[in-house]
């Protein structure tokens, strides 16, 4: 049974659903004003596999994940670039989607955008005010009154007593209570708005999340995700929002992965410690990150430098060589074979991808011993569960094992090289032994390493 651990218990309990055989969750996305870091990656991977998983154990999944696409940083990026507000959200959440295909991050069943919800977060906020939970400010703006909600703090563990003002938020003296959030921002000059029965405005962050999630799956579902920083305020801000509105619990089991660091420090944007997805994507083959995002369990923290990413490219290659040594078809996956098991023991235990891939070098391991042809097919389906080896094994030796290409290792290059192992081929034929190794010292200067085997001569760059 699928066991996971929920943050709101703070323990791993047994996965139930609320409708059985089906699982609705939602996951917070990106606020699209900028390129995603490698920080929002390991998120966007992590959710993946859980979305990938779930559906190998056989759930019908529906799988939210949304586009935050207007808010105060995207108001001042456009301002600053001198474009729309539209013409920036729509670019970022192109070079998004184009990020997130080369990492192999399987679209969500539904991407709704804050924009197009907008009604329904004037309907959830107007009936949080007729509850008693929430108050239009003097400045026009609607506030969340956090004391009147009983259960504020049950899922980040803070009680109200320890928020002092100043120490979370700056002192907005139009609220009753500083630990008090908004709901709704009044028009500002210049900024989008939209006409509501407080005056024309825009919603504030936390509401979106409600009211999307609520369109898409209900008032009450399965799992809600999203990284460590979203747990407080923003995760238990919805659950205020929610409950208050409905009266009822929201969501069952809550995840949160934990953070990619730097130097020990939280990658951020805000930190100004951030690679982007595109810029690490120049030194490393796309399928290399995704393995360094998921060998680590989700919920532990991971760092990042050149180094990790390295050995991650060096520990792929290992099992892109063995099935390069041992031509695999995948097919169904046997789970009764003791190596399936314990795949799935792995990933049935709160989704841990650090034992699954384990298991993957296990067989690798029992692949180069025995040339078992069922290990070996085995090894290349466990890993396309996780969204890994689906490379061709010769093509990633020949494009450079992981690292990306250069303007030089073209496909005119490639041909090139064939030409030169079919001549020294030739050679060994005639026997002429000097030509065959004066060929591939000749590669070997340019970087190409050559095998002979019982497949012949396989050729990869270093």
């Amino acid at each position: 049974m699928l066991k996971l651990f929920n943050s709101l218990t703070r323990s791993i309990s047994p996965f139930v659903p609320l409708a059985s055989g089906q699982v609705r969750m939602y996951v917070c996305g990106m606020t699209v004003y900028d390129r995603c870091h490698l920080g929002h990656a390991r998120m966007l991977v992590n959710f993946d596999v859980v979305f990938r998983w779930l559906k190998v154990s056989g759930y019908d999944v529906t799988y939210v994940r949304n586009i935050t696409d207007i808010d105060d940083k995207i108001i001042e990026r456009a301002a600053k670039n001198g474009e729309t507000i539209q013409a920036l959200t729509g670019r970022m959440t192109r070079a998004m989607h184009e990020d997130l295909e080369r990492l192999a991050v399987l679209p969500p069943t539904h991407e709704p955008r804050a924009t197009e919800h907008v009604p329904g977060m004037i309907r959830m906020i107007t009936t949080l005010m007729d509850k008693g939970l929430a108050y239009a400010g003097d400045n026009g703006d609607v506030y969340y009154s956090v004391r009147d909600f009983p259960g504020y703090g049950k899922l980040s563990g803070k009680s109200l007593e320890d928020l002092k003002a100043g120490e979370r938020v700056a002192v907005d003296h139009h609220k009753h209570d500083p630990l008090d959030f908004v709901l709704w921002k009044a028009a500002k000059p210049g900024e989008p708005s939209w006409p509501s029965p407080w005056g024309a405005g825009r919603p504030g962050w936390h509401i979106e999340c409600s009211v999307m999630s609520e369109c898409f799956l209900g008032e009450h579902f399965d799992i809600h995700g999203g990284g460590h920083d979203l747990q407080f305020p923003h995760h238990e801000n919805e659950i205020a929002q929610s409950e208050g509105a409905h009266g009822h619990a929201f969501v069952n089991y809550w995840m949160h992965n934990g953070f990619l660091r730097v130097n020990d420090e939280k990658m951020s944007k805000s930190l100004g410690n951030f690679f982007t997805i595109e810029d690490v994507l120049k030194q490393f083959h796309p399928e290399v990150i995704r393995f360094f995002l998921m060998r680590g369990h989700y919920r532990s923290p991971l760092n990042y430098t050149d180094a990790h990413l390295e050995d991650a490219r060096q520990a792929l290659n290992t099992l892109y060589t063995t099935l390069r040594a041992h031509k695999a078809i995948a097919g169904e996956v046997d789970w009764s074979l003791t190596p399936a098991l314990l795949f799935r023991e792995a990933m049935d235990d709160d989704f841990n991808t650090s034992e699954a891939v384990a298991v993957l070098f296990g067989l690798a391991r029992e692949v180069n011993k025995t040339g078992s042809d069922q290990s070996v097919s085995l090894l290349l389906r466990l890993g396309q569960l996780l969204g890994l080896l689906e490379q061709d094994p010769d093509q990633w030796a020949q494009e450079g094992a992981g690292r990306v290409r250069s303007e030089t290792t073209t496909e005119e290059g490639d041909e090139r090289i064939r030409q030169w192992v079919e001549a020294r081929n030739q050679a060994r034929k005639q026997k002429n032994f000097a030509e065959s190794d004066r060929i591939r010292a000749l590669l070997l200067e340019e970087g190409v390493v050559l095998e002979d085997g019982p497949q012949g001569t396989l050729w990869r760059r270093q």
